[in-house]
């Protein structure tokens, strides 16, 4: 999202030429140097057979990626939305908002859910993170970080700690206690460290390995006691904004997009990218897993929201309007797969049918654009942060059922 987005220079000594310049980070065998822009230019030719040029070979890719799309395009037979034609359509909804969390004195920038399905952790433009008990409003604990703009936040598996960062360009972690009064901050374990600011973090499946993903076009997996780098991927060409693990407890994948219009799908074992997605026309702000792990959903800047199946490897269905000139800020999937929510930048979140490819629902209350969304662990009700400071809990769907009105003959 290009209010979030920010571009950091940095001066120092080239670990080529040794020259005082500006330098940008260059990965040699998973190695992270720093070189100029002259460095990394020579050292993208080295090693070109003869009669070969850079634009030569970029040209050869292009024409290999039409060659792929051409494959891809064979296999698109049917449309999503005609296969669920024979599908029943959903009744009508009712979702009221049941709580509503006031205590950040700037922009809500990111959130998510305890496994308690009570507690929620949000992080804000103030620098301030929070941990709230969703059904009192009540703050449990709060932590002031050295930095404004905490863009992400996390809760752990376990409910013990939380993790977050923002232009600090850290991941920290916080053990929680029961003890309100105690010092969080003292504490405080700094677990990662990129480059430029971190943009989203994720536990996986422990409290002991985190995924990152960062503003110097990377994501990368650690180890939260020793804060050891585990793996690095490498593939975006820009900013990376998001991230989402799959939802299987043996899954070794997750999904990142960023401002390069990409989504890709990484192997966290081998730190390769083993499917991308490029169909966006501007930066990509949230990707999430549908909950059976076979395909994934992303919302951009492009005022559009996305599916894209994992197991035909190719995008089945657009969710967008005419109506809808502003970008989607966040998105996430009802508990069964059915409903796709997604908050957009017009102040309001829109709920699709994945099936049917339609707009089932609008809900208002937010003041200023929505700038995260997520659903309960159990699928009774979701979470919305907004730049108007304030996070909203909404009861969960409430299906009536459409009657029809039958004659006595």
């Amino acid at each position: 999202m290009c209010d979030q987005t920010f571009l950091i220079n940095v001066f120092g000594s080239c670990d080529k030429c040794f020259k005082q310049r500006a330098l940008r980070p260059v990965f040699k065998k998973s190695q992270q140097l720093s070189y100029c822009s002259t460095c990394a230019e020579i050292m993208a030719t080295e090693g070109l057979h003869e009669n070969e040029t850079l634009a030569s070979l970029k040209s050869e890719a292009e024409s290999l990626k039409g060659k792929l799309e051409e494959e891809r395009a064979k296999l698109h037979d049917v449309e999503l939305h005609q296969v669920a034609e024979r599908v029943e359509a959903l009744g009508q909804f009712v979702m009221k908002t049941r709580r509503t969390l006031k205590g950040h004195g700037n922009k809500v920038l990111c959130m998510d859910w305890c496994k308690d399905k009570r507690r929620i952790v949000s992080s804000s433009q103030d620098g301030k993170v929070i941990v709230w008990d969703s059904f009192t409003t009540n703050k449990e604990h709060a932590v002031t970080m050295p930095c404004t703009w905490v863009m992400a936040c996390a809760y752990a598996p376990s409910g013990c700690a939380i993790a977050c960062g923002g232009l600090d360009n850290k991941c920290s972690v916080y053990p929680l206690t029961f003890d309100k009064n105690e010092n969080m901050a003292a504490k405080k374990k700094s677990v990662a460290m990129h480059t430029n600011y971190l943009s989203a973090c994720s536990f996986t499946n422990s409290d002991m390995q985190i995924l990152t993903a960062s503003g110097d076009g990377t994501c990368a997996l650690w180890d939260v006691e020793s804060g050891q780098l585990l793996q690095s991927f490498h593939g975006h060409g820009a900013d990376v904004l998001c991230l989402d693990l799959a939802p299987s407890e043996t899954g070794n994948t997750f999904v990142s997009g960023g401002c390069d219009k990409k989504a890709m799908v990484w192997d966290m074992r081998s730190g390769q990218c083993v499917q991308a997605f490029e169909t966006h026309e501007s930066d990509i702000n949230s990707v999430r897993y549908y909950p059976s792990g076979d395909a994934f959903a992303s919302g951009s800047d492009d005022a559009t929201c996305r599916l894209y199946d994992l197991r035909a490897d190719r995008e089945v269905a657009i969710y967008s309007k005419e109506s809808i000139i502003f970008g989607a800020s966040s998105v996430d999937f009802s508990l069964s797969g059915r409903l796709l929510f997604a908050g957009y930048n017009d102040y309001t979140i829109n709920v699709w049918d994945v099936l049917k490819g339609s707009r089932v629902s609008i809900l208002f209350g937010h003041e200023n654009r929505v700038s995260t969304l997520r659903v309960s662990p159990d699928g009774t009700a979701f979470c919305s942060g907004s730049w108007d400071h304030t996070l909203r809990v909404r009861g969960m769907v409430f299906r009536f059922p459409v009657c029809e009105r039958r004659e006595d003959g």
